[in-house]
């Protein structure tokens, strides 16, 4: 039965990923945790508590919760795979993320802006209402590019290393991140654990997620020599320890700036310059690198599949 966790459920859940992508028409973890994150964040204010130890409470103690909750239910005798499958494939983004960065591509090629300004609206934090077609194809590529990482490579390592739980382990901080952990005066407090602690977890996969991105670019004849020279002193100009690896990995290999200017809650915000300064990012660009990344995604999704549960099996 071990091996069944071991490598089945990974294998089944990047399988199904790749087919239907997000279960939208199931119950999804992620929605009850980001309910639980509201009410939890509530709670904090109404008593008074001070922000900062509420997010390292939320931190410690949600995560263990999380994998108690998923452990429990993979125990359910007989429907103990089903459940196990159902999580693992939950815990997957990248089918979604590259069906929805295509609609954001093929609106846009249509020439429906306020269409894709819209639909890109739905994948990033900041202001998408004033962005002309250059700026959309740029800012889908980043978010391309950044949630490679965060959407499957960093959740199947997790999923590969520690199973089911230790993915919704992984999946409840990184949902922390994604709602508390903005430099807001609202979640600055609130979110710094949560956004220290993702910077640890996703260390590795997103240094993982950029050579071998790289690795996949030289297959295709892209320009991996770029990638390889520029990667790690673009990565470092980023505030986050881990968003540039990918960003500038797939900056160079396709030729396209990102960073420069954004708007995020209102406020201005010039992001560092990765890439070719000034490189405008055409309708075949979006569309390689969004096969560039469905295709790193599937390689790292294997590798770890065979590496991982290998070392996994073994001990």
């Amino acid at each position: 039965m071990e091996i069944l966790f071991i490598f089945i459920v990974p294998a089944a859940a990047l399988i199904l990923d790749t087919l239907f992508g997000d279960p939208k028409c199931l119950p999804h973890p992620v929605r009850l945790i980001g309910r639980i994150l509201d009410l939890y964040e509530a709670s904090a204010r109404r008593v008074g508590i001070d922000l900062a130890v509420a997010g390292w409470a939320a931190v410690l103690l949600l995560p263990v919760a999380a994998w108690g909750v998923a452990e429990f239910m993979m125990a359910i005798p007989y429907l103990g795979l089903i459940v196990a499958v159902y999580l693992a494939y939950a815990g997957l983004a990248l089918g979604c993320l590259a069906r929805e960065a295509y609609r954001v591509a093929a609106l846009l090629d249509t020439g429906d802006l306020p269409g894709a300004r819209a639909a890109l609206s739905m994948l990033v934090s900041r202001d998408t209402s004033e962005l002309g077609p250059d700026e959309v194809r740029r800012t889908l590529a980043e978010t391309v590019s950044e949630n490679l990482n965060d959407g499957l490579v960093a959740p199947m390592f997790y999923l590969v290393l520690l199973g089911p739980g230790g993915l919704w382990a992984y999946k409840t901080i990184s949902t922390m991140d994604s709602m508390w952990g903005y430099r807001t005066e609202r979640f600055r407090d609130l979110g710094r654990a949560a956004a220290k602690t993702d910077d640890i977890l996703a260390w590795i996969p997103a240094r993982i997620t950029a050579w071998l991105m790289i690795f996949v670019g030289w297959r295709r004849g892209l320009a991996h020599g770029a990638a390889k020279a520029n990667l790690s002193r673009d990565a470092s100009r980023m505030e986050s320890p881990n968003a540039g690896w990918p960003m500038a990995a797939a900056a160079w290999l396709l030729g396209g700036q990102m960073g420069g200017r954004a708007v995020y809650f209102g406020a201005v915000k010039d992001k560092p310059v990765l890439g070719p300064a000034g490189a405008v990012w055409d309708r075949q660009m979006v569309r390689t690198l969004i096969r560039l990344c469905k295709s790193t995604g599937h390689l790292a999704g294997w590798l770890f599949i065979a590496l991982l549960g290998a070392l996994r099996w073994v001990w």
